[in-house]
């Protein structure tokens, strides 16, 4: 294979020309940001694409990430916010990697310290908060070629900061969106919730249906000592997308970071979540819920890094499988030396409502310290025909019947969210897509 195609099989149309396009349009912005802009694409052309003997892309199908054909713009096609069918109005929408529409967050908070922003702005106010924190955490489960692209051509995101001792009651909600042929978007939120405070985020990543999108996103979330940090995010990518997203988790001590990411789109979609308890009391709940339908790949890889003692994890995903569809799940819990009283569980669970879809589950451990309490599991299984027989005997169609009984398989991962107008709005998105 000639050199020429060896660089468009690595870059795609992410050409070094495309960057400098790109880095154009953040002259002006903090040197640091500039700098790191540019590191992170050096990195991207230097790496390798994930190989056949790479353990962390393990029953992947690894040819379908290239990047060929795909080219960020900033330019939306569209500036108009549908209704998403969550709680409250969208804090900040991005379409094609601009923003195209925001509702201001209450005066009185913000005056108190609130921060609910684009990257641009805060690179503008909280430079040095945001270079603390923006994509602080190497990443480990994969994709490190496709973060450095997503440092290098990201274009806005957004930025949420709670200072000490708020208490946010109504979540904040930002929509990413994705509009146009062949267009990639670069989604990312950031939340620092300071000590004691509480917020939830709900991310809504959502593309037209008439083209095939590369969404390449990511966040961070901090929740600092003593804070309690929600997290939601619902990706309903097109299926025909390709998506890819990376969520990186910090928690200090004795915060509690809760996280539940829903997959209903995308034709071939890997998400990556990172979870590091740093701090004894730290808590964080890892949750998934996902609809695998027609022949779309779903592939959730996880890290549960404990590196202090008296900390705990709870990892529990459930995935429903129908038609030739297929997901892998790869998890791994890791215990450091000193991390000695942990309490970490992990579990991913596997409803096949079809025999030719196929579930892969690999939950793994790497303990160093000799008094911990760590579990994981893993179990595929089908509808019960007993339970299934039971409904139809009531006279409940065969369809309906499946979709209760999904409903109740979900609901043991629903029930854990503390706020019941995000559940019963979760549900009935849930509800629409199965059907």
């Amino acid at each position: 294979m000639s050199t020429s195609t060896n660089l468009v099989t690595s870059v795609g149309a992410f050409s070094a020309e495309a960057f400098a396009l790109a880095l154009e349009s953040h002259k002006g912005l903090p040197s640091w940001w500039l700098e790191r802009k540019e590191a992170a694409y050096k990195q991207f052309t230097s790496l390798a694409y994930p190989s056949a003997t790479d353990e962390s892309w393990r029953f992947s199908t690894r040819s379908g990430f290239k990047l060929d054909g795909f080219l960020a713009t900033n330019s939306p096609a569209t500036t108009a916010a549908k209704d998403i069918g969550l709680p409250g109005k969208p804090a900040l929408t991005f379409v094609n990697n601009s923003l195209t529409e925001s509702n201001p967050v209450d005066q009185a908070l913000t005056q108190k310290g609130l921060v609910v922003s684009t990257l641009k702005q805060a690179l503008k106010t909280h430079s040095e908060v945001l270079k603390a924190h923006f994509m602080a955490q190497d990443q480990r489960l994969g994709s490190a070629k496709f973060a450095a692209l997503h440092t290098a051509f990201i274009n806005d995101g957004a930025f949420i900061y709670v200072p000490k001792g708020m208490e946010l009651k109504t979540p904040i909600t930002i929509v990413h969106s994705a509009s146009g042929a062949n267009t990639a978007v670069f989604p990312h939120t950031l939340v620092i919730t300071e000590e004691n405070a509480q917020v939830s985020v709900i991310d809504y990543f959502v593309s037209d249906s008439t083209s095939a999108h590369f969404c390449c996103g990511a966040n961070d979330l901090y929740a600092g000592h003593g804070s309690k940090l929600n997290y939601v995010g619902l990706q309903n990518w097109s299926t025909l997308d390709l998506c890819l997203q990376m969520n990186s988790t910090v928690v200090k001590r004795d915060a509690r970071a809760q996280s539940l990411n829903l997959h209903l789109g995308g034709h071939q979609a890997r998400h990556e979540s990172l979870s590091q308890l740093q701090a004894p009391g730290a808590f964080s709940e890892m949750l998934a819920l996902t609809i695998a339908s027609g022949e779309r790949e779903f592939d959730q890889r996880t890290l549960q890094i404990h590196q202090a003692p008296n900390t705990k994890s709870d990892l529990l995903y459930k995935n429903v499988l129908q038609d030739k569809a297929r997901t892998i799940f790869s998890g791994l819990i890791v215990v450091d030396q000193d991390a000695q009283k942990t309490d970490a569980y992990q579990s991913n669970r596997n409803l096949m409502l079809s025999d030719s879809a196929e579930a892969n589950s690999l939950p793994g451990l790497e303990i160093q310290a000799n008094d911990v309490r760590c579990t994981h599991g893993a179990t595929t299984s089908r509808v019960d025909p007993e339970e299934l027989f039971y409904l139809q005997a009531r006279c409940i169609p065969e369809a309906k019947a499946h979709e209760l009984l999904v409903f109740g398989f979900f609901e043991e991962v629903l029930n854990r969210l503390e706020d019941d107008e995000l559940h019963a709005a979760l549900r009935t998105i849930i509800q629409s897509n199965f059907n």
